[in-house]
């Protein structure tokens, strides 16, 4: 699907940022709406219909979470949060409403560029497509056999553990999208408890050990600092 079939709603007050973001997405070939307060948004977003919102928190007439919250009583739509609080708080809450990513201002417009391909994906991974019996979710040269409960890379079997696998194939689920530790440890373990991060992350090591990704590397899962992770769409 080429870019110019993506339709943007970008919602931001502030004229030097939406003009910025705005040239930025209409470059890379995206076709942008534009909204500058809640309410406006809200209109537009009914009338557009676009294929994912960039939002702003930060508006004069209400919270852009509210914005999220009312997208999200109808609609899979994906959201990228744009937002100068830096707050992990901030982001968990976003996320946990429903946001599939969080960019903090001020930011990179390679990153912005890379989260929105991200996120254009999540509706095509949110699909039937690969979760029925017998269905495989490929991403780049990672192939998940949900039915067998067996993951290759190159053509080579990683050997998981039952937690392992049940991670990395929840993440493969909302590809694309960050994944609080909440919502992965209720996922996994079906409960919260102190040390459950700490468990997660041990699993999540391992993890990647196997997958052979180095330090430093992000590779196939992407740990955002503080949040949680989320699988790497964008690998090339």
């Amino acid at each position: 699907m080429n870019n110019n079939k993506y339709k943007i709603l970008l919602v931001e007050d502030e004229n030097n940022i939406r003009n910025l973001v705005a040239t930025m997405l209409e470059t890379a070939g995206y076709h942008t709406v534009i909204a500058k307060t809640c309410s406006e948004a809200q209109m537009m977003f009914l009338s557009h219909l676009p294929d994912l919102i960039i939002l702003d928190l930060g508006l004069p007439d209400a919270d852009g979470l509210c914005l999220l919250e009312s997208v999200r009583k109808s609609s899979l739509t994906p959201v990228i949060v744009l937002s100068a609080r830096s707050d992990e708080r901030d982001k968990v809450t976003a996320l946990d409403m429903g946001a599939n990513d969080y960019v903090t201002k001020p930011f990179g417009s390679a990153e912005l560029l890379a989260r929105v391909r991200s996120a254009l994906r999540t509706s095509r991974h949110s699909s039937n497509e690969g979760k029925l019996p017998g269905g495989k979710f490929t991403l780049h040269d990672l192939v998940i056999d949900y039915d067998a409960r067996r993951i290759f890379i190159r053509e080579n079997e990683i050997k998981l553990t039952q937690t392992e696998y049940n991670i990395v194939a929840f993440l493969s689920e909302h590809c694309g999208k960050v994944m609080t530790y909440s919502s992965i440890i209720k996922a996994i373990w079906g409960h919260t408890h102190e040390g459950s991060v700490k468990k997660l992350q041990v699993n999540m090591a391992n993890i990647r050990k196997k997958f052979g990704t180095r330090i430093g590397e992000n590779n196939y899962i992407i740990n955002e600092l503080g949040v949680g992770y989320r699988m790497n769409a964008d690998k090339e």
